[in-house]
C-alpha cells in the first residue's frame, strides 16, 4: 500500500540553493524530466529579476520520505499575457525555455500530479487559472495531469498547436539506423549535403561542458550575432537583459555538468552552434545558430546530424526535445519523432478563464494578421 503525498511549498531561495541533488534523483526517476524546473532554472529567474516572492515551488513527497515525487515551479504574474488576470504560468522565464510540465516520478505520476493540482486548488493565497504556453499534450506525464484536472473539476482550453520533432531512439537504434528511419526519403539527398559539407574543409564537431561551456558560449553568441539576427538587433549579445540571463543559465547549469555548448568547425571557424541542457537522459535544445553564407550546405542540420552521431556513439540512454516552436519547419532537422504541444489555460475548479482566454485567442488573432502582411 503506497503512502499518502503531501505537497509543501519551498521558498524560491531556498530550493535554488539546496535541492540539487533532490531534483536529479527525481529526474532519474522521472518519465519526461523538465529540466526548467531545476533548482538551476529557478535561481536564474531570480537573478533575471523574478521576486522571489512570485515564485511558487511545489514539491510532492511521501509524508515521511524526503523524496521528491513530484515538482513544478510556478510563476504568479498578472500583465497582458493573461489579460491581467492573476495567473500561475510555468516556466518562470519564456525566452528560451521549452516545456511547462511538471516533473513526476513515473511509478507515482497520477498520484503526484493529483497532489499539486489539489495543493493549488486549495491554497488560498494561489491564483485558480494556469498558463502554460509550452505544454507537451501526450505521453505519460500529460495523461497524469489530464486525470488531476478531471478529478479537480478543472478544465483545459487551448489556442496555438504544433508538432514539435523529438529524438527518441528505439532499442537497437544507432546512428546510421536512426537517421535512415527518421529522414525517410530524404536521406540520401540530406546525407549528400552533409558529404558536400565535409568536402568544403576541415569539418570538426565539438562537445563543450562544464567550464568549457562558459567559454564556448561567447563562440556561440559571437555566431549568432553575424547573423540576421544581428541585423535586426534580437540576437543575445544585442539583448543586455536576455544576454545576462542566458549567461546565468549556462553558469548555473555548468555546475551541475547540465549544460553543453555543440560547436561545428569549419577550417577551425564555428559554422553552427546548439545550446542545450543535458541531464538524466533528458536534452533540451535551447537556441540553435549557424553561418548563413553555408546556408546552401545547411549548417544546422549538419550540426544535428553530429551532434546524434556523437549521443548515440556514447551508448547512453536520451532522448532530446528540439525545443521547437509553432512557426518552425519539423523538417527542418533529423528528428524522426513528433510530440503534440500546445498553449494551454488551464480553469481550476470551475474557475474563470474569459481574460486569459480572449487575451490568448487576440494573440493569435495578431499573429496570423502579421503572417499575412506583405513583409
Amino acid at each position: 500500500m503506497t503512502a499518502p503525498i503531501a505537497v509543501r511549498r519551498l521558498p524560491a531561495g531556498i530550493y535554488g540553493a539546496g535541492y540539487a541533488e533532490a531534483f536529479a534523483d527525481l529526474c532519474r526517476r522521472a518519465e519526461a524530466p523538465n529540466l526548467h524546473m531545476a533548482p538551476a532554472a529557478v535561481a536564474a529567474a531570480l537573478s533575471f529579476g523574478i521576486s522571489a516572492n512570485d515564485v511558487v515551488v511545489l514539491a510532492a513527497q511521501e509524508e515521511g520520505d524526503d523524496r521528491l515525487l513530484g515538482l513544478w515551479a510556478l510563476r504568479r504574474t498578472r500583465n497582458l499575457n493573461s489579460g491581467f488576470a492573476p495567473v500561475l504560468a510555468a516556466p518562470l522565464v519564456s525566452l528560451y525555455e521549452v516545456s511547462s510540465a511538471p516533473v513526476l516520478d513515473r511509478e507515482r505520476a497520477h498520484d503526484a500530479a493529483a497532489a499539486l493540482i489539489l495543493a493549488i486548488v486549495e491554497a488560498p493565497d494561489l491564483p485558480k487559472v494556469l498558463k502554460l504556453p509550452f505544454l507537451p499534450m501526450a505521453g505519460s506525464v500529460f495523461t497524469a495531469f489530464e486525470a488531476a484536472l478531471v478529478a479537480t473539476s478543472s478544465s483545459i482550453a487551448t489556442f496555438e498547436r504544433w508538432q514539435r520533432p523529438m529524438l527518441i531512439p528505439e532499442p537497437g537504434d544507432d546512428a546510421e539506423r536512426y537517421l535512415r528511419r527518421a529522414l525517410g526519403q530524404g536521406y540520401k539527398k540530406r546525407m549528400q549535403q552533409h558529404r558536400q559539407l565535409e568536402k568544403a574543409g576541415t569539418l570538426a564537431y565539438q562537445r563543450h561542458r562544464g567550464a568549457d561551456a562558459i567559454a564556448a558560449l561567447e563562440d556561440f553568441l559571437a555566431l549568432e550575432a553575424a547573423g540576421w539576427k544581428g541585423r535586426s538587433g534580437t540576437a543575445l549579445a544585442s539583448l543586455a537583459d536576455d544576454g545576462a540571463y542566458i549567461r546565468k543559465i549556462v553558469g548555473n547549469f555548468a555546475d551541475a555538468d547540465a549544460i553543453r555548448v555543440d560547436l561545428l568547425r569549419l577550417d577551425g571557424r564555428p559554422i553552427a552552434g546548439g545550446l542545450l541542457l543535458d541531464f538524466a537522459g533528458q536534452l533540451h535544445f535551447l537556441k540553435i545558430a549557424y553561418d548563413e553564407g553555408h546556408a546552401r550546405l545547411t549548417p544546422g542540420r549538419a550540426l544535428a546530424i553530429e551532434m546524434l552521431r556523437a549521443d548515440f556513439a556514447a551508448g547512453r540512454p536520451f532522448r532530446l526535445d528540439s525545443g521547437a516552436g509553432d512557426k518552425v519547419d519539423p523538417s527542418a532537422y533529423p528528428w524522426g519523432e513528433r510530440q503534440e504541444m500546445a498553449n494551454a489555460i488551464v480553469a481550476l475548479a470551475d474557475s474563470s478563464t474569459a481574460l486569459p482566454r480572449l487575451a490568448a485567442a487576440a494573440r493569435m488573432r495578431l499573429r496570423g494578421w502579421r503572417d499575412r502582411s506583405p513583409r
